[in-house]
Parts: C-alpha cells; sequence; structure tokens
C-alpha cells in the first residue's frame, strides 16, 4: 500500500480478494495475452472502482457469492480504456513504469484493450442480469463516445468547460457511476435506490477527473505514475488550461495557441505554461469545484441510514480530494 493510499489501509481485505479475483482473467491459452495483462493490471492501479461496487453491494444488502467477481469488471474496463488511451496518446509511462504500447507495441496493447473488454462482458453475461449488462454496455458505449469527442477537440484551444465536463463525464465519471448503481442493480433494491447511487458515483466520478486534471499540472512523475502537464502535450485542453486561458488577453492567447499548435514548443515553453496555470489561482478554484461535487456525493446518500459502510462510502469520497496521485 503507498503513501497516497495509506489512509485506504482499512479496505486492505477488501483490495486483497479483488486483485486475488482479478488474477484469474489470466487463463487466455496466448501466454502473450497474459504476460501484457500482469504488466497493464498488477501495477499501482487504485482499484477504487472494484472496491466502490463492493461497497455499494454492502450498502445493498447484497448477500451474493459473486460479488467480488462481479467486482473486477469495472477494473478491466478501465484498464482497456487506459490501454487504447495510451495508443491514441502515444504515452510512454504509465502507473510509473513503461506503457504497455512502448513495451509491445500500439498493436498489441489495442488487442490486450479488446481481450479485457470481453472479460468484462463475460463476467457480466454470467451474473444472468439483463439490466445489470445493460447498464455496463450502455457505459461502454458512452465511454467511447467521450474517447471520440476528446479526440476531435485534440488542440482546440477554444473548447468550452461545457465541453470539457462533457467529455470527463462521459469518460470517467460514468463508469465509477456504473459501478455504483450495478451494485444497487444486481442487489434488486430498486430504482430510487439505484438512482441515488448513480448520481452519488457520478458526481464522485467528475471529482476524481477534476483531481486528476489538478495533478497533471502540480504532482511529479515519480508520486503522479505519468509525466507531468502530459495532457498538455497531449494536445488536451483540460479545465486548468480553460480557466486560466480566459484570464488571458485575446492577443496573448493566439499567441500561446499559435505556439503549441503551429510550432515546435520546447521544454521551456511547458515550462512557462505550468507556471502560469499554477500561479493564477485556477487550481483552488478547480479543488474548490471538485469538493462541491463530492459534497453532492455525500448528500447522494442521505436515503441510506447510518452503517459502517455508508461511512466506508463517505471515506472514499474524501479521498478524491486528498490523493496525490
Amino acid at each position: 500500500m503507498n503513501s497516497d493510499t495509506s489512509n485506504l489501509t482499512q479496505f486492505k481485505d477488501h483490495f486483497d480478494i479483488i486483485n486475488e479475483e482479478i488474477y484469474k482473467v489470466f487463463n487466455s491459452r496466448v501466454p502473450l495475452v497474459e504476460e501484457i495483462g500482469r504488466h497493464a493490471l498488477l501495477g499501482h492501479g487504485k482499484r477504487l472502482r472494484p472496491l466502490i461496487f463492493v461497497l455499494s453491494c454492502e450498502l445493498c444488502n447484497y448477500e451474493g457469492e459473486d460479488v467480488y467477481q462481479l467486482s473486477t469488471i469495472f477494473e478491466y474496463i478501465h484498464t482497456a480504456s487506459l490501454l487504447h488511451d495510451d495508443v491514441l496518446d502515444n504515452a510512454e509511462i504509465r502507473r510509473n513504469r513503461p506503457s504497455a504500447n512502448q513495451v509491445w507495441g500500439n498493436h498489441a496493447a489495442v488487442l490486450e484493450g479488446d481481450f479485457l473488454f470481453s472479460k468484462a462482458l463475460a463476467i457480466a453475461i454470467g451474473a444472468g442480469n439483463i439490466p445489470f449488462l445493460a447498464k455496463i454496455t450502455e457505459t461502454t458505449t458512452q465511454m467511447t463516445e467521450g474517447q471520440i469527442l476528446e479526440l476531435a477537440h485534440t488542440d482546440d484551444w477554444g473548447i468550452s468547460r461545457d465541453l470539457y465536463f462533457e467529455i470527463v463525464t462521459a469518460k470517467t465519471a460514468m463508469l465509477i457511476s456504473t459501478a455504483c448503481a450495478g451494485g444497487a442493480i444486481v442487489s434488486d433494491a430498486g430504482s430510487k435506490t439505484a438512482e441515488s447511487l448513480a448520481e452519488f458515483g457520478l458526481n464522485a466520478g467528475i471529482a476524481f477527473q477534476l483531481i486528476d486534471d489538478l495533478l497533471d499540472y502540480t504532482s511529479s512523475e515519480e508520486v503522479f505514475g505519468k509525466p507531468v502537464g502530459k495532457d498538455l502535450r497531449e494536445g488536451k485542453i483540460t479545465l486548468p488550461l480553460i480557466y486560466t486561458l480566459t484570464q488571458l488577453e485575446t492577443t496573448e492567447k493566439k499567441r500561446l495557441e499559435d505556439l503549441f499548435i503551429n510550432h515546435q514548443p520546447t521544454d521551456d515553453d511547458f515550462r512557462d505554461i505550468i507556471d502560469l496555470v499554477r500561479g493564477n489561482g485556477a487550481l483552488d478554484r478547480i479543488r474548490d469545484e471538485a469538493q462541491s461535487y463530492v459534497d453532492n456525493a455525500i448528500n447522494c446518500l442521505d436515503i441510506f441510514p447510518d452503517s459502517a459502510t455508508k461511512r466506508d462510502l463517505l471515506i472514499l469520497s474524501q479521498h478524491i480530494i486528498d490523493r496525490k496521485k
């Protein structure tokens, strides 16, 4: 357990069982599938998505013995999306080590992502719960749409705050929302409970991405597990830069846009932009917004009576804001 997750040590038993189940995916007759899968899945993944599914099931009094197996669906989908994302971005680092596409090439990374998607859907089908399966397939469609929308706006220095939130909701928040709602669905807890947990996960997921984008400008590569300023170098205009650009004179904004799109920016240019974002108050604004989304998430749990599991979800919510990676 690294220092960033030290406040989650109470969930160690959950994480241990989740990891045991995750390892079971490596039953392919193709050795390379196992090799890439172990590299992608057995790094320093947070396992927050499977954990939040397990806790949501507990909150809804689910008694099925397959809860941990079902939880892996959300880690497989998440990891598959990262494998595909790294290919699109030509990423070199993921979770403090070379990305799969750098080690085995883009073709192998894409196919491994397809394999994990297929495994996730096979487990979902095995649950024999059509609403649960429908929710997952709907979510993977939305995630892909979000990825394509982000791709369509690469190097778009005019991207709006609303469009940014549309992208992060689809790419990140929907899977966390579905992990929460899925706990209610497999528990047959009713539509009101499922809707409340879905809203909890949606707000928590948006907060998670806000902090992720903030850390891209504030953390270090050693802590964050990928290069700082990675999004900017890939042409992704995220909220810290969106807020910063709104404070610049039109001529300065156009100068920077021309430099980063039509010329070859230097490392000093990237550092200057990072320093500009760090120094204008945008990051404090984003942290406050993220806290507001966490507060909204917490309010979504008001329909549930006090319990140890509810308190666990509250702890997990605040971890989203307090994390360093």
